[in-house]
């Protein structure tokens, strides 16, 4: 029995999302894929959600979804709701421009001078991200697609070398509402926003500092524009 459940576990792991490319705890995981759902809008603010219901939908046991709701509470992302389960936390606009204009302080100077200081085998090894990218955006698919895009941002924000900007976009990403991806997806329109991850890897790999601030400007642009909009 308890090999039995071992390898349920193993199967429903192998199922969840794994961000950043980092070993992670089953825990960890469900975690993680339910941060993409809330970030992609699939889990929708001020709704109630039940830890039975959630284990459902992503094919996984209650056990590990109530403790990783437990973590996200912790989080502030959302709020326990005596019997009945967990509350999705509604974030105001102002919020979500704060957030965003944070990110953009951070994240287009650092990536812009990745283009003089990282190096191609570094670089090179973030294009499967950034193909999974392009074929979640393909498929509609928006938890993969977010949990792709996670782990290429994280992924290319390592190269600068400082763990703590790392931690601290990791917070602001987890944050962020990107209610607007649905409506992309059914207007056939999310795939040139994916395709941009690979156009900033081309920028990078060619050194071409204004070509990556630009990308990035243009991209960050779309958190509170294109894939903003309920």
């Amino acid at each position: 029995m308890r090999d039995m459940a071992q390898n349920t576990r193993d199967a429903e792991l192998s199922a969840l999302p794994r961000l950043g490319g980092r070993r992670s705890s089953y825990r960890e995981r469900v975690a993680d894929a339910l941060r993409a759902a809330l970030i992609a809008g699939e889990l929708r603010p001020g709704e109630v959600y039940s830890a039975p219901s959630l284990a459902a939908r992503f094919g996984v046991s209650a056990t590990p979804v109530r403790e990783a709701m437990l973590d996200l509470a912790k989080e502030g992302l959302v709020d326990t709701v005596p019997n009945k389960g967990f509350r999705v936390t509604v974030v105001s606009d102002r919020q979500l421009d704060e957030y965003t204009q944070i990110r953009a302080l951070i994240e287009i100077p650092t990536v812009t001078a990745l283009a003089r200081t990282a190096d191609r085998v570094s670089l090179e090894a973030l294009r499967p991200a950034a193909r999974e990218i392009v074929q979640a955006a393909a498929a509609g698919d928006l938890i993969a697609y977010v949990e792709a895009d996670t782990r290429f941002h994280l992924g290319l924000l390592a190269l600068a070398g400082n763990a703590h900007l790392v931690e601290v976009v990791a917070d602001l990403r987890g944050r962020s509402r990107l209610y607007g991806l649905t409506a992309l997806v059914r207007a056939g329109r999310l795939l040139a926003s994916a395709e941009e991850h690979l156009e900033l890897l081309d920028a990078l790999l060619e050194r071409d500092e204004q070509a990556v601030d630009a990308i990035m400007t243009r991209h960050l642009g779309h958190v509170r524009g294109l894939w903003a909009a309920d």
